[in-house]
């Protein structure tokens, strides 16, 4: 496995940045700003993408592993990876997800904790119901980790 920062041609990703935040425009608010990175284990497995909030604040904007690919440590793998690269630059690591068990889990396994929830969050910011495992995702909850 390897992961590589990516500097250019971000957008080449975007069908795989999709899976995890599934409007193209909330991508557009933060993928030019944000830091990309790619994990591969022969070819591509897994993109997140890291933006700088200020005051020594970084937030994890969206994680995605490709669907026949989940389950294998990938994200898990990457996850990894962030938090010791931007480790010394960052003060706390935020991460925004959807009230979803199954993913919250996957973030407190990482080491991170609930911080805060953002009520109405998918109603009012996506032009769609969000969904994930059959259920309507509403308020966004937020998670921090300290380095």
């Amino acid at each position: 496995m390897k992961v590589e920062e990516v500097r250019e041609n971000k957008e080449q990703f975007l069908d795989l940045l999709l899976i995890g935040d599934e409007q193209e425009s909330m991508i557009d608010r933060y993928l030019d700003r944000g830091d990309l990175f790619a994990l591969y284990d022969s070819d591509l497995k897994s993109v997140c993408v890291v933006t700088d909030e200020g005051d020594g604040i970084y937030e994890l904007k969206n994680i995605a592993t490709y669907e026949a690919c989940r389950g294998q440590g990938y994200g898990r793998r990457l996850v990894e990876y962030i938090l010791e690269y931007y480790r010394g630059r960052c003060r706390v690591m935020t991460v925004g997800t959807g009230d979803c068990p199954r993913i919250l889990r996957f973030y407190e396994r990482c080491g991170f904790v609930v911080s805060h929830r953002v009520k109405n969050f998918f109603v009012d910011h996506y032009d769609h119901p969000i969904f994930d495992g059959g259920e309507q995702l509403v308020d966004m909850i937020y998670l921090q980790k300290e380095l």
